[in-house]
């Protein structure tokens, strides 16, 4: 079956456990997730399906929206809650106010240092794996943006704050926490993390796995229901349908001249540079083209 699912991932999984178990729930082996989250951490995890694997780089790319609960005075090897506990200081003084003009000031476009507990890769070895044998290496800070973060709760009395952060790729929340308690003077470690979008993948559409194996147990479209086509995260590229006597050229990723395709929306023109999508005689999704002067090249096929 070809397409993305919008999963809700568990804590307790890994995100490679969400693509292990949906390999044997659907029977297929082309399956990949769009981004890794933490074992502890819940929330949207496309995965894509067959042909769609193939915009997988793509949603890993993508903005992601988060809900965090951060614990201050508190820091662990891990930045998390699950890590074990270093060290810890009181939080006597540290007020509502403190707290929100502090995490304002991590809007915009930061340098952040991944943590030691990541999957980056050092001189070919991933750093959780140095982590484990009790090693520390230096990591260069890296450039990330926060567009939006913003405080939803305080509550002084248990030492928590819980934050909305929308945020680039490459962005570790579990070290926007850390760095939260640096700048307040103090330490902080992240308590809970729920991913709450991925491009168009929302979390109140996500469905957890074992709603996807009750559906493949049940029937074909009930299971169908649950795979969205791969154009439809290119909304704003224009549409066009390729004429009956020139499918081929479209199954081979041919290059197509102007007159082989017709606009699906009236009197829509596409513009030298512009990509666009292709469907067959059918209203399937076929692929992406890119118009080059008096043609179109393909850029990916589906």
């Amino acid at each position: 079956m070809d397409g993305i699912i919008n999963i809700y991932k568990e804590s307790g999984f890994t995100s490679h456990d969400v693509v292990a178990k949906l390999r044997g729930i659907l029977h297929q082996k082309k399956i990949g997730h769009t981004g890794t989250l933490d074992p502890m951490a819940e929330g949207v995890l496309p995965v894509c399906c067959g042909k769609a694997t193939k915009v997988c780089g793509l949603l890993t790319d993508q903005n992601k929206s988060y809900h965090a609960v951060c614990r201050l005075g508190i820091e662990t090897d891990t930045q998390d809650i699950t890590g074990t506990v270093l060290r810890k200081c009181s939080i006597k003084g540290i007020t509502e106010k403190d707290i929100i003009n502090c995490v304002k000031q991590f809007q915009g476009e930061i340098m952040q240092v991944p943590p030691m507990y990541s999957a980056i890769k050092v001189n070919g070895k991933k750093l959780y794996e140095l982590a484990r044998e009790g090693k520390t290496v230096e990591r260069k800070a890296r450039p990330i943006t926060i567009s939006s973060i913003e405080v939803t709760d305080i509550d002084l009395d248990r030492g928590l704050f819980s934050m909305n952060v929308m945020c680039s790729k490459g962005t570790y929340i579990r070290t926007l926490c850390h760095d939260i308690g640096i700048s307040l003077g103090i330490f902080a470690t992240m308590e809970k993390l729920v991913r709450t979008r991925v491009s168009i993948f929302k979390i109140e559409d996500a469905v957890t796995l074992s709603t996807v194996q009750q559906a493949a147990q049940q029937n074909t479209a009930k299971l169908e229901k649950y795979f969205i086509s791969p154009d439809k995260l290119f909304s704003e590229y224009k549409k066009f349908k390729i004429k009956d006597e020139f499918i081929s050229c479209l199954a081979n990723g041919n290059k197509l001249s102007l007159g082989m395709l017709y606009p699906l929306t009236e009197n829509e023109k596409s513009l030298i540079g512009e990509n666009i999508l292709v469907y067959d005689k059918n209203g399937m999704f076929k692929a992406i083209y890119k118009r080059e002067a008096e043609e179109y090249r393909v850029n990916k096929m589906f």
